[in-house]
């Protein structure tokens, strides 16, 4: 039986796939596609339901995006979300201009009437507003179902003609009801039966990637980490022996990152992969000397990373695709499609202009960290693999500030294992004492970065001058955003012992509070 299928249309918006991953939360396949999508093409897909993004145009601007108008007569359920709303609004004769007084941030929102959408909701409520522009006077034959202060029509719909619109963003966590706002539209006003599950997601991607290759051959660039390791067994069960994964050990890994590499994907591993160990750990060091600038070192570890999997694929013969685990928010902090750079990923952003395959396959490239591991246990990777700590692919070189050394290296690896160890130990505590339960401050990435800057200490009576590392710990649902994570001050403390009398050439520690935004989860 045919999947029931969601269709997000694209105006531009950076939660286009938020939307996707909160439809797929109902359990309801969902894809995301151009705002100018042909309309008997999205027709053809037979979608249950439109959801219209947010964007940065203004409705009544000539280089706003194209659509047909005609779609919001074709009898399918539509919601417009922020400008979505607008394009509604204005299509179907409703008046849109410029807000006396724009709304961004949480917003108490007074639901004027229960609706389609708000049937679960109190009268009053907290919503994420964006916008600049608002809908002034809705279209004949629309409720206006919500409003606040400054903007007179915050929801409206027209259940007749199938056509609902919000002015606020239910698909982030800061408005308060925004899962039961898409639920309510999704399962009430689309009738989607919600049966969908992400190893349907994992059958249906190894049936496109089958079909994509055909009898062509790929090499998938492996490090060991959550997003390649399952972009691996995914091929690998498309295309089986087709595939050859390539492990690059360029000297910034994990303390002894590339011994657990080979023991779970090498000969003696669980996986029938042709496995290819590369030793560049010297290659990478000389073309990192004396680099300091952020995104210059991840532009010359993603080239060089495709130089060595192109040397690797001449060996192996003639070799069509690259497979890599780019996932969601490395390409959204690429800045790729309409996003601003935020940081190059050596899977995105910091690829070459020039790359000698014939494409790039990215399977998981639409998904969230955490709908990867889901997709993972359904192939039957075991958890102790889909739920390590996630790992970026220029590895320790973003975790150093300034210049590399292979002393520096060391460092960080010392330190980072040694903070990774007390957590781990200290969670491991905490389960044992209560029925198999995670702590509340239970971090979902955590690890130590040098920092470039030394200061003076006292070790012994002696005068120190070293290196200051900073400890980063963080709580995310998606990691498109984060918080600091409140680790006990009494870990903090062993962590912060061992590393100064453990590791040499490091005479203080830091603890890092940022959140994301307005920092990264990573420093560089």
């Amino acid at each position: 039986m045919e999947k029931e299928l969601i269709i997000v249309l694209d105006c531009g918006g950076q939660y286009n796939q938020l939307i996707a991953r909160r439809v797929r939360e109902c359990n309801v396949y969902c894809e995301v596609h151009p705002s100018a999508l042909p309309l008997p093409e999205l027709l053809a897909k037979n979608p249950k339901g439109i959801i219209l993004t947010g964007g940065p145009n203004s409705v009544y601007d000539p280089e706003s995006q194209h659509y047909n108008p005609e779609l919001f007569t074709s009898g399918i359920p539509i919601l417009g979300i922020c400008y979505g709303a607008q394009l509604m609004a204005w299509t179907m004769g409703g008046r849109v201009e410029t807000a006396p007084v724009s709304e961004y941030g949480k917003t108490l929102v007074d639901i004027e009437s229960n609706g389609a959408l708000f049937g679960k909701l109190p009268a009053q409520t907290t919503c994420w507003m964006s916008h600049t522009d608002y809908i002034s006077q809705p279209p004949a034959g629309f409720l206006t179902t919500a409003s606040t202060p400054v903007c007179p029509v915050a929801a409206m719909e027209d259940p007749d003609r199938k056509l609902y619109a919000v002015q606020f963003h239910p698909e982030v966590t800061h408005t308060e009801y925004g899962r039961e706002v898409l639920e309510a539209f999704v399962l009430g006003a689309c009738g989607c039966s919600g049966d969908w599950r992400m190893d349907d997601f994992a059958e249906r991607t190894i049936e496109e990637i089958r079909a994509k290759v055909g009898d062509g051959r790929a090499l998938c660039a492996l490090s060991g980490g959550v997003d390649s390791s399952v972009a691996a067994v995914l091929m690998s069960r498309a295309i089986g022996k087709q595939l050859t994964c390539v492990f690059v050990d360029h000297g910034l890994l994990r303390k002894d990152e590339g011994k657990m590499v080979d023991a779970v994907f090498g000969p003696e591993g669980p996986y029938d992969l042709n496995f290819v160990h590369v030793d560049a750990r010297d290659r990478f060091y000389s073309k990192l000397e004396g680099v300091t600038e952020p995104e210059e070192k991840r532009h010359i570890i993603g080239e060089e990373f495709i130089r060595v999997f192109e040397e690797e694929a001449k060996k192996i013969g003639k070799v069509d695709y690259l497979v890599q685990g780019t996932i969601y928010p490395d390409v959204i902090e690429s800045g790729l499609g309409k996003s601003a750079v935020i940081k190059s990923h050596h899977n995105v952003g910091g690829l070459p202009y020039h790359v000698d395959f014939r494409e790039i396959i990215e399977p998981l490239r639409m998904l969230f960290k955490d709908e990867v591991r889901k997709v993972g246990l359904t192939l039957g990777i075991p958890e102790e693999l889909v739920y390590r700590q996630p790992f970026p692919g220029p590895g320790l070189g973003i975790r150093i500030i300034g210049d590399i050394t292979e002393d520096k290296v060391k460092i960080v690896q010392e330190a980072d294992a040694i903070y990774r160890e007390e957590v781990d130990q200290e969670m491991r505590r905490y389960r044992e004492a209560h029925d198999g339960q995670f702590p509340a401050w239970r971090p979902n990435q955590y690890f130590a970065a040098l920092t470039n800057m030394r200061s003076v200490g006292v070790m012994g009576d002696f005068r120190t001058y070293d290196y200051a590392v900073a400890l980063r710990a963080v709580t995310t649902d998606d990691f498109m955003t984060a918080e600091s994570a409140p680790i006990p001050w009494d870990v903090l403390q062993r962590c912060m012992n061992r590393i100064v009398n453990e590791v040499t050439g490091v005479n203080r520690v830091c603890y890092d509070l940022t959140s994301k935004p307005p920092g990264t989860i990573e420093w560089e």
